[in-house]
């Protein structure tokens, strides 16, 4: 059930953290919102209250920029499974039990900022906590060092959509697992927007052979648009022994293994393992826990690594984005999106708790349609 309200007087409150300040006021009324993006003088956000519920909208006091740090107004901000991973209080690597603006990513138009020129696109990361506020909002306050200036002429929305999750599948495949041309990649969990992003950078990279394992069956078949060689369902009812022998019949030995899943999956893919094959992790939704045996680890001279973005100055993300970027650029990446309005953020973000098969897109409701626009060359 959407937990927007527009409370009255009497219910009004303020929440002050770390000099950020969230307030009940309703946001939904036209009068309130101004071309700049802000209700009352102050940007629009989402906000979560508390570990475990939805976002809601509300008006948010951003701290005052200091040196080092820039101004955006947020054009585009993708909506990822950390987002919500994060806000349900079950992270391992972060958990706020204060009111916070979450959002990880987003592209915008810089503001304010002694490092960038007023009016140049940028791609930012935002450390979203309660002393931070984050890409879901009309305004975002950023670190410089956590900014990179889009390329001109790329599409905003698209340069936004390929970020975290582009980083996702190219950084594990080309720089953890260190693909090289005519090796045989499986990718696990492969209907989801980093899959699909994996199964491309997989081919872009000369894979010899890609395969994409998933549940969605009809999801499932979009893959071979994409690059993929062949697909396997996984099914609910069977083992890792039914699994493994399905994967090495359309697969055969694998040298590289992006595991989106974890849990029975992981451990049917080992069996499929070539010798001297890496196996990278990025989520756990088949399950937390997984069955390595030693003999099969050892025998094989197999590496298994974990790899999150999230702990990834995005400094070292420029290779993965500059060929995200490029490939975009040049009709070479097809990533589905689907864009919401900020106000649409609380219905989007329970279609994201179940898996969608598209890279959802948030358009804070202050900027304008220029997201469907190229953007102005940066200078």
């Amino acid at each position: 059930m959407n937990n927007m309200h527009a409370p009255g007087k009497a219910d009004r409150r303020a929440d002050r953290t770390d000099g950020i300040e969230f307030q009940g006021r309703d946001p939904r009324s036209a009068a309130q919102h101004d071309a700049d993006g802000t209700a009352g003088g102050e940007p629009l956000a989402a906000i979560v209250d508390a570990p475990g519920s939805e976002p809601r909208l509300g008006p948010v006091l951003l701290p005052p920029r200091t040196p080092g740090t820039t101004l955006v107004a947020v054009v585009a901000a993708p909506l990822n499974p950390l987002d919500l991973l994060i806000a349900s209080g079950t992270f391992h690597s972060a958990r706020h039990e204060e009111p916070y603006v979450p959002g990880r990513e987003c592209v915008g138009i810089v503001l304010a900022s002694d490092r960038y020129p007023l009016g140049s696109w940028v791609y930012g990361e935002s450390e979203a906590s309660p002393g931070s506020p984050g890409a879901f909002a009309t305004q975002a306050l950023i670190a410089d060092e956590d900014l990179l200036l889009l390329p001109n002429g790329l599409d905003p929305v698209r340069a936004a959509a390929v970020g975290n999750s582009g980083i996702a599948a190219y950084m594990p495949l080309i720089e953890e697992a260190g693909l090289r041309p005519g090796e045989t990649v499986l990718v696990l969990g492969a209907t989801g927007a980093v899959g699909q992003l994996a199964i491309q950078v997989a081919r872009g990279f000369g894979a010899g052979r890609v395969t994409g394992a998933a549940r969605d069956q009809a999801a499932l078949r979009g893959l071979l648009e994409l690059g993929a060689d062949a697909v396997v369902d996984l099914r609910a009812d069977e083992g890792a022994e039914e699994l493994a022998a399905r994967l090495l019949a359309v697969a055969g030995p694998v040298d590289v293994v992006l595991d989106g899943v974890y849990g029975m999956p992981l451990e049917a893919a080992l069996r499929v393992c070539a010798p001297r094959a890496r196996v990278v992790n990025i989520g756990n939704p088949a399950g937390a826990t997984a069955q390595v045996p030693a003999g099969l680890l050892r025998g094989k001279q197999l590496t298994l690594s974990g790899f999150a973005g999230l702990h990834v100055p995005l400094r070292d993300k420029r290779a993965a984005l500059t060929w995200l970027w490029t490939a975009l650029a040049q009709g070479e990446l097809k990533v589905e999106v689907r864009t919401v309005e900020l106000e649409e953020l609380p219905q989007a973000w329970r279609d994201q708790a179940s898996s969608p098969h598209h890279k959802c897109v948030v358009l804070p409701s202050g900027a304008d349609r220029r997201t469907t626009k190229q953007p102005e060359p940066s200078a």
